[in-house]
């Protein structure tokens, strides 16, 4: 039966439950649906909007959990519905329909699980499934019929066409292409492995695994002792790998942009997962490629806060009626799904980039049209491991397969062929079934089993893998391709119990891994499967006879082939072009009219500022990240590269950066891939690596319109083998990418959209100091200079160029780079100065040209700017000095070094120019040359600048925020004010990070599935004299775990069971409906000698659970954001004077910290004066009171001091390096205040002995 509740807000939760609710169970659920109201009824009019009725939401499977960790049983389904005023009410169709009534039918699907089938027409099959088989292939599978003697089943036939994918097997990388006749020696990813056969540096794994792995340094694992159990957490010392991924996901983001980002952001985080017997992702970047998004303004906006040019570069081709999503809602939702998916599970998205594209050449007939219809999504990251388990073992017959992860459902069917495809090729019901959904607390949860057994001492795992594209099949397959095995599928879990067989092997449900274990661990495996709450199933085992298949519980078998006839022995692809020479015709422009150029290139998407993306994705969990996207004391999207520490010690790190450039490949595909190397390793030079540029690898993702039209894939082919033959150069390597060769979109009318051919290069590469990365924010010191150094050895051109792109041209006249040993020098020159520590700031150019790298390096700053003199420049063209994108960087060095640094440059052989120096009292960069003489002012083009981020995030940020954010942001500059007494150093607080051996002051760090924030708090307790313990909810609920040692506890931050029913709502369940939990909370918060502590969401659950103030008679809430959106900020917090245990000492200080939440209003009914207020944020307005806080309260406490709660992450924050904005003139500071309050709740638990 199904039970309707309604909410405060009259949305109305249906819950499905198998027996008769007793008032007791009714209570339960009033209470966690937020004082919802029971409706004794069977049926509801009026229009509903609801989820899909086939497709259980991950909320659902969320609600479904939390209500039997209440120990609420029978419920099956939970769903939200949002009553609406009429059927024409706008909603999303990819994820949503519309309901006439609410009734017992609302979750009932009418279909019964399909029989196996024998297939005896494959050709048809083929179309009316989607499967994007050739007819060479289809021969193949003919082939094997006759090689078994009987027909095959849709389970084989469906599967063989996912795992053979080009999605999958990258037929077209590895196949043979024929240029204008002529055979090419090597294939496309024979041309990549090149890289690393001459140049293998530091690589011990590629090409061979999900991730590629290079050697790093000896590192701390900072971990428990044994995750089986409640354990206490060591430092031990160990021998690290660094990984590499990206991965794109442009198919599922077209057609549901949320989920396709989001599930792409989730697949390639499992593919860090699944490297070797396992490893630990740290960071993420992202990539947003679309068309246009025709940002209008709205009317009656000030003009100020609309484009004071108009956007006609959107106008260069047509709008189209699009098939899924337009552009502006695909940027907006897709970067939700990505950054939703980081956020919840954990991982900080460090560096992007967006591109906004589309073009045709008006001078010739019958143009083809360029533009991203069919989108860019690229999800990256690095990650590390121990060099121990970098390379898979071998399988032994007997080994069990084990799959870790959430339920069977009837999603992601086909992915892989769809997006082998032309986009738009199939109807839209088998484009849609083919996207998958996301659950990225399910995947934490998958992820803390392999992060703990990767920590132990013994890893017993003997080899891992993602599920994405084909699902079990592919997983499963390619975990015992060596020696073959046998899944019973009576051991999987199915969600829907509707599935066929065919769709129980092949859907793509995601958040699963697969792993072969040894039978003797495999009780270990599963009990810290249980501790986790990581559903695990022994689903087969592998047998030795090269064989594979599926077996029902009646012995059938929908899937029974060789592991060979599975992989195939199909025939090579061959690719047959010709080489067709496109012209685009060069820009056109005059001096006089030089602001204007410069309004319309710093609107560009692709040069206006991210500030729409970073402030609404986690830039800081973990409490790893060294450098983010956010730079200055107005914290504005600048940075060049991302860089995260190895460990808490703050010494060793990874460095990522990006690098693109399609427009210039479109004229010149050679070109276009040399500078795309050349930007991302412009943006990463500003880390200190630790051997200099052969200390760079590449990944390469190849998004491509192959066979879209004449002369394509042999652009292809010179693309490939350009960057082959730069990296080759360089002496740097590729070891691992991506290719996508299907960008082009097909429209009912038969128009043709092809996206331009773009290759992403990320680079990565070990940091030897983390401390010494270079800021791109000006120093406005008067004794300073400002060099420009060009890598490009070129003649300045803008052909491809963002200026070029704003006046709806390409141009013929590309920039390149003409000497790669030249470009090394550089780059190793640039390292030297950072080594030696002489560069003060620094930028690249690249989007936007020398100007915007000018402008950017002040924009962060509240006043000064530049004068310019551009006479050592060899051009006399002021618009292509300014404007042109050949590979350079401009760096700020003290004039302490003026003749050190041309000697240093002249020995070298390296041309430099001096361009300038600050000018701390003048808010304008002058720029000169000869006769020229032009002021730019700052201000003005950064609210220019800036206005492009504020269209897009007027459909992201309710209740005017956007507006308030686009008026602020210039007037909250962060102000620090430290204590006096404070001196940075650890000896101030008799610490040594060196501590091997336990103390005797115990805390514990509480989790619940979902809390992503636990190992930077156990760090932060534990360098301020703790021994601290990991304790999980089902350590509690099961009575493992009692508290009754433990002096401190710490409720850490994340998103408990995802944020369903209310951020900390099921987590309190959790505790108010589990006798032992609540009997362990309630005796701890009895005694007079514990502290706690929460944060984040660990203060939304003491203030849920009444923790704080028990005494008021009306209790304080944490509610939704003003924004109605989560927002990631490094900010600046005053603190009272306050009498609490730990912040008392930190009175009347303002520090600067990180917030990450969704849910961090404080909603306060009493007077402020009741509260003991222990942090308030800077400033009354958003963004600086980012939540909407009632009097900007950021965190309070107890009457008696002792139980604190409050919002940002202090934990975050405790090393100088976490912190986005920090004194200069404390640079060496080993420590920040925030220190001081955990060593305030040691001494106070010392005296209390």
């Amino acid at each position: 039966m199904i039970l309707f509740f309604k909410t405060p807000k009259e949305n109305v939760i249906a819950t499905e439950i198998d027996h008769q609710l007793h008032q007791d169970e009714i209570d339960k659920l009033c209470w966690l649906y937020g004082d919802a109201t029971y409706l004794h009824a069977q049926h509801l009019d009026g229009y509903y909007v609801g989820p899909r009725r086939e497709m259980i939401t991950p909320w659902s499977t969320n609600a479904v959990e939390i209500t039997q960790n209440m120990s609420l049983n029978g419920i099956s389904r939970i769903e939200e519905y949002f009553p609406v005023d009429s059927e024409k009410t706008e909603y999303d169709t990819m994820l949503q329909r519309m309901y006439k009534g609410l009734d017992q039918q609302i979750f009932k699907v009418d279909r019964q699980p399909e029989p196996v089938k024998y297939v005896e027409n494959i050709e048809e099959y083929n179309e009316t499934e989607g499967l994007a088989l050739s007819s060479e292939e289809i021969e193949y599978l003919h082939t094997i019929e006759k090689q078994n003697g009987r027909l095959l089943t849709d389970s084989e036939i469906f599967g063989f066409a996912q795992i053979n994918s080009e999605h999958c097997r990258h037929k077209i990388f590895g196949g043979t292409f024929i240029i204008d006749g002529e055979e090419k020696e090597s294939s496309l990813f024979a041309l990549i492995k090149k890289t690393t056969n001459e140049n293998p540096g530091r690589i011990l794994s590629a090409y061979k695994d999900n991730v590629a792995f290079a050697q790093g340094p000896i590192i701390e694992q900072f971990a428990p002792a044994d995750q089986s159990i409640s354990d206490y957490f060591r430092v031990q010392d160990i021998e690290s790998v660094i990984s590499f991924k990206a991965e794109t996901h442009n198919f599922p983001t077209t057609v549901e942009p949320f989920n396709g980002a989001a599930t792409g952001t989730g697949g390639e985080i499992r593919d860090r997962m699944g490297g070797g017997t396992g490893s630990w992702p740290i960071a993420g970047t992202a990539v947003y490629m679309t068309a246009y998004p025709r940002l209008q303004a709205v009317s009656g906006s000030s003009s100020a806060e609309e484009a004071p040019t108009e956007r006609d570069w959107e106008n260069v081709i047509p709008v189209r009626k699009w098939l899924y999503q337009s552009p502006e809602q695909i940027l907006i939702k897709a970067s939700n799904g990505a950054s939703d998916f980081g956020n919840k599970f954990g991982q900080p998205l460090i560096c992007g980039s967006v591109l906004t594209f589309e073009h045709q050449e008006n001078t010739q007939e019958d143009a083809p049209k360029y533009a991203y219809d069919k989108v860019i999504m690229l999800a990256g990251g690095v990650g590390y491991g121990k060099k121990r388990d970098c390379l898979k073992k071998t399988p032994q017959k007997g080994n069990k397969i084990v799959v870790v992860g959430g339920d069977n459902y009837r999603i992601g069917l086909g992915g892989g062929s769809v997006s082998s495809v032309d986009t738009g090729r199939y109807s839209n019901g088998i484009e849609l079934n083919a996207i998958q959904r996301a659950n990225p607390e399910m995947q934490k949860r998958a992820y803390n089993l392999v992060r703990a057994l990767v920590e132990e001492d013994n890893n017993p795992v003997v080899s891992i893998h993602d599920h994405g594209s084909a699902g079990h099949l592919n997983c499963l397959s390619e975990l015992v391709e060596e020696c073959g095995g046998k899944v019973d599928m009576t051991k999987l879990p199915i969600g829907d119990k509707t599935l066929s067989t065919k769709e129980i092997i092949a859907n793509e449900s995601q958040e699963r891994m697969g792993l072969l274990i040894d039978e003797k661990h495999l009780e270990h495996v599963q009990k810290i499967a249980e501790r986790e709450r990581a559903p695990m199933y022994v689903v087969g085992e592998t047998t030795g006879d090269a064989h594979f298949s599926f077996i029902q519980g009646d012995g059938t078998k929908p899937f029974d082939l060789d592991v060979a006839q599975m992989f195939g022995h199909s025939p090579k692809t061959i690719m047959r072009d010709e080489t067709v020479e496109r012209r685009y015709a060069d820009v056109t422009y005059t001096q006089n009219d030089l602001d204007k150029y410069l309004e319309r290139v710093l609107q560009l998407e692709s040069v206006a500022c991210k500030d729409w993306l970073t402030n609404k994705v986690d830039r800081s969990v973990s409490g790893k990240i060294a450098r983010q996207q956010c730079q200055g004391e107005i914290q504005l999207p600048l940075s060049d590269c991302g860089v995260v520490a190895l460990d808490y010690r703050g010494k060793s790190g990874i460095a990522t950066a990006l690098g693109h450039a399609p427009q210039a490949g479109l004229a010149s595909p050679e070109a276009g891939s040399v500078l795309s190397v050349a930007e991302a390793l412009t943006n990463i030079v500003w880390a200190p690596l630790t051997n200099g540029l052969s200390s760079v690898s590449l990944s390469a993702n190849w998004m491509w319109p192959c066979r879209s039209q004449k002369g394509e894939d042999a652009r292809l082919y010179a693309a490939v083998e350009a960057l082959s033959d730069f990296c080759c150069l360089l002496n740097i390597n590729v070891p691992t990418g991506k290719d996508s060769l299907s960008l082009t979109q097909q429209y009912p009318n038969g128009e043709k959209i092809i996206s331009p051919g773009t290759v992403i290069v990320t680079s990565g590469g070990e940091v030897s100091d983390i401390k010494e990365v270079v800021s791109p924010v000006l120093i406005n010191d008067k004794n300073a200079s400002i060099y420009h150094i060009d890598f490009s050895f070129d003649e300045l051109r803008l052909g491809g160029s963002a200026f070029a792109q704003s006046l709806c041209k390409v141009g013929n006249d590309v920039p390149t780079v003409k000497d790669a040993e030249y470009f090394a020098d550089c780059f190793n020159a640039i390292q030297e100065l950072i080594r030696k520590g002489w560069v003060m700031a620094g930028h690249d150019i690249s989007t936007g040209g020398l100007i915007t790298t000018l402008l950017e390096m002040t924009f962060a700053n509240t006043a000064g700017g530049m004068y310019i003199n551009l006479h050592d420049i060899p051009c006399d063209d002021i618009v292509k000095t300014l404007f042109a994108e050949n590979p350079g960087v401009v760096i700020e060095v003290s004039d302490d070094h003026k003749h050190q640094l041309k000697e240093f440059f002249e020995d070298r052989g390296i041309g430099f120019a001096k361009i300038g120096y600050p000018t701390p009292q003048n808010r304008k960069i002058t720029v000169v040359k000869d006769q020229f003489c032009h002021d730019f002012d700052i201000d003005r083009l950064r609210d220019t600048w800036y206005r492009t981020s504020y269209l897009l995030d007027r459909n992201q940020s309710m209740n005017g925020m956007a507006r308030k954010r686009f008026q602020n942001y210039k007037k909250q500059p962060i102000e620090l004010k430290f204590n006096s007494a404070f001196t940075g150093t650890l000896r101030q607080f008799h610490l040594s990070p060196e501590r091997r051996t336990p103390t005797s002051i115990k805390a514990a760090i509480i989790r619940e599935k979902g809390t992503n924030g636990e190992r930077e708090m156990a760090y932060a307790l534990y360098l301020s004299g703790f021994n601290v313990k990991d304790v999980t909810m089902t350590d509690l609920i099961s009575g493992r775990e009692t508290l009754d040692d433990i002096r401190m506890i710490v409720f850490c931050g994340g998103f408990s069971n995802s944020d369903v029913l209310g951020s900390a709502k099921g987590w309190a369940g959790a505790f108010l409906y589990n006798p032992k939990a609540k009997e362990a909370l309630d005796k701890f918060y009895t005694r007079k000698d514990t502290l706690s502590l929460g944060i984040c969401n660990g203060c939304q659950l003491m203030v849920e659970l009444n923790l704080i103030n028990p005494e008021h008679e009306h209790r304080a809430h944490l509610t939704h954001n003003t924004s109605q959106k989560f927002e990631s900020a490094f900010l600046g917090l005053s603190i009272p004077r306050n009498d609490s245990v730990m912040f008392g000492s930190l009175s009347n200080s303002k520090l600067g910290i990180w917030v990450a939440h969704g849910e961090g209003r404080f909603y306060l009914p009493e007077p402020e004066d009741r509260y003991n207020v222990i942090a308030k944020y800077n400033y009354a307005e958003y963004p600086g009171n980012p939540n909407g806080s009632d009097y900007n309260v950021a965190g309070i406490c107890s009457k008696d001091g002792r139980h604190l709660a409050m919002m940002p992450h202090l934990e975050r924050a405790i090393f100088p390096w976490q912190n986005a904005y920090y004194p200069l003139n404390r640079c060496h500071d080993e420590v920040t205040p925030w220190i001081e309050a955990f060593v305030n709740a040691r001494k106070w638990i010392e005296k209390k002995y």
